[in-house]
């Protein structure tokens, strides 16, 4: 939903679209890219001249998608990145451009309320087997690709040290990934691979709806900004923007962080 006074999320990434040359001539990869964080990194990513690959598990969200990023800017793979052999397909077809992975934003993420009472099997096994299984074998999966030099971004949470009610097995999978960040900048630093992370906070999406229903999104939204220093919610192009940087060579001393994009929420 956008901001009074401001365009709506469409013209916003209309704006974006203005963008240009970062990362002309590159190739990314951008899991969970039909909506949201996701969908506005990728338009974030062509519009700085990249070829971007996106997935998802829905098939009409993501041919949406590609008609936003623009003709001929993005290839769109449906597929789970919990499940290796969609993982498989996406990077056959990068494979097939023959010009191997420049940029890796691994978004793609599952988010269910559940207290540790309430916290089943099912529960467990959907948020860990999409966001930290998911997120492993997105990027072990990539390394025969990736380019040297190569920035690989991982999706983070502030809900990883917030303590959130309800929300542990996922903020417990937002640790791990932001601990894999630190681990395979390490690993892969030989070949000048970058590996960071970024941490949104609350961000205005359409995971807010499905997260609390319809009838609790209004309210959800206005709880959420309260909370935040800057006095509103993110929007998916500010995430966008990081990422853009973090997969530049604008950010080419930068190995291992953490990049809060959060309003102040976990900062002050």
């Amino acid at each position: 939903m956008g901001q009074l006074g401001q365009p709506g999320q469409s013209g916003r990434l209309a704006q974006q679209g203005q963008q240009s040359g970062q990362l002309e001539g590159k190739t990314a990869v951008v899991t969970g890219g039909g909506t949201g964080i996701g969908l506005a990194t990728a338009v974030r990513l062509a519009a700085e001249g990249a070829h971007v690959f996106i997935t998802g598990r829905r098939t009409a969200q993501l041919d949406a998608a590609v008609g936003t990023i623009g003709p001929g800017r993005a290839t769109a793979v449906a597929g789970d990145v919990s499940v290796p052999a969609d993982l498989d397909r996406l990077y056959d077809a990068v494979r097939a451009r023959g010009r191997g992975l420049d940029v890796l934003f691994a978004n793609a993420a599952s988010a269910t309320f559940a207290t540790l009472e309430q916290t089943t099997e099912e529960h467990f096994g959907q948020t860990f087997g999409v966001n930290v299984r998911g997120t492993l074998f997105t990027v072990q999966k990539a390394l025969p690709l990736l380019n040297d030099g190569a920035s690989v971004i991982l999706n983070a949470s502030t809900a990883a040290a917030n303590g959130t009610e309800a929300f542990g097995a996922y903020a417990a999978s937002k640790a791990a990934v932001r601990s894999y960040a630190r681990t395979w900048a390490n690993e892969l630093k030989g070949r000048g691979i970058r590996v960071n992370a970024v941490s949104p906070g609350p961000i205005d999406t359409p995971g807010i709806t499905g997260l609390v229903g319809e009838e609790n999104a209004d309210r959800a939204r206005e709880d959420l900004a309260a909370g935040i220093a800057i006095g509103r919610m993110g929007r998916p192009e500010e995430v966008a923007g990081v990422v853009a940087f973090l997969a530049s060579e604008q950010s080419s001393f930068v190995l291992g962080a953490n990049w809060y994009v959060d309003g102040g929420e976990n900062q002050i």
